[in-house]
């Protein structure tokens, strides 16, 4: 239960801060390269180094949807297994109703 808790208030929360503060960054990475690559005067160079933050920029961004989707997945695989122990504790509960009203019509007679 704790961990369930902590992925609600902590993780995925967290998880989905950083990629709207990965959101902002990605598009000063842009403007940044932009800028460089219209001023510079070595336009491969400045080229070569768009894609490089490019590539830093997406693998980041890939960990934290990686990481988030993790996240979610553990919470749905939790709040499953809770759910298979709440039925199999109302198929128990209903098991005994039932046989509990079948002594009682049994030994009414």
């Amino acid at each position: 239960m704790a961990e369930l808790q902590m992925l609600l208030e902590e993780e995925i929360p967290a998880g989905r801060r950083a990629l709207l503060d990965s959101f902002t960054n990605l598009e000063r990475v842009a403007e940044y390269c932009e800028n460089n690559y219209i001023q510079s005067a070595d336009k491969h160079r400045a080229l070569e180094e768009t894609k490089n933050y490019t590539t830093q920029s997406l693998a980041s961004v890939a960990y934290l949807i990686n990481t988030l989707a993790n996240n979610v997945l553990q919470m749905l695989d939790i709040q499953a297994s809770q759910l298979r122990r709440m039925e199999s504790s109302i198929n128990h509960i209903s098991q005994f109703s039932y046989t509990g009203t079948c002594l009682l019509w049994f030994f009414s007679f």
